[in-house]
């Protein structure tokens, strides 16, 4: 029986750039994009553990959607999928919190990860506009199953990046806090 571990890899001490661009940006300063060592995933079932928060606005007319998704260097690893903003009221500077978790399935040079997270935020399409608000959970991947993402080499060293996407520039998303675990 193993009794397991939890390691901080990395949190970020300083915020990263607001992203207001429509293109896949990373979210991260650079002191907080971790370089996993060659060989880091040893065991099927190893785990990682992404804790990030921070603020986005969008317009009501277009806000686009938000996507989450963790790259190894230029490998997509986990693509949270486009979640639709709220279309019903304007958000400017409200909260968000996310959590991702991936599990290695494969190692090797053909290596990779199961994941699933949720983003927990008040600009999600749903949230009503009247107050009191409230928040809305989106289930990551959004609107499908988890799958496994793409494949990438363990044997090599993989720099960890949290990069933000959305559909329109007429919106911002900011980083304030995030860390990287290793659970196992």
């Amino acid at each position: 029986m193993s009794l397991g571990y939890k390691e901080v890899l990395v949190t970020s001490q300083i915020d990263g750039a607001a992203v207001t661009a429509a293109a896949a940006t990373t979210l991260l300063p650079a002191a907080a994009k971790f370089t996993l060592p060659a060989n880091f995933f040893r065991n099927i079932g190893q785990r990682l553990k992404i804790t990030a928060a921070g603020r986005i606005s969008s317009l009501i007319t277009t806000p686009g959607t938000a996507r989450f998704s963790i790259t190894f260097g230029a490998t997509t690893v986990f693509d949270g999928l486009a979640v639709l903003l709220d279309t019903v009221a304007a958000h400017t500077n409200v909260g968000w919190w996310l959590e991702i978790d991936l599990t290695c399935r494969a190692i090797g040079t053909s290596g990779n990860l199961m994941g699933v997270g949720r983003w927990t935020c008040e600009d999600i399409l749903g949230v009503p506009a009247a107050a009191p608000k409230g928040v809305l959970t989106a289930m990551l991947p959004w609107n499908t199953a988890p799958a496994v993402g793409n494949n990438f080499d363990t044997t090599a060293t993989q720099q960890v990046d949290l990069v933000f996407t959305q559909t329109v520039a007429t919106g911002s998303c900011t980083c304030h806090q995030y860390s990287l675990e290793s659970q196992n």
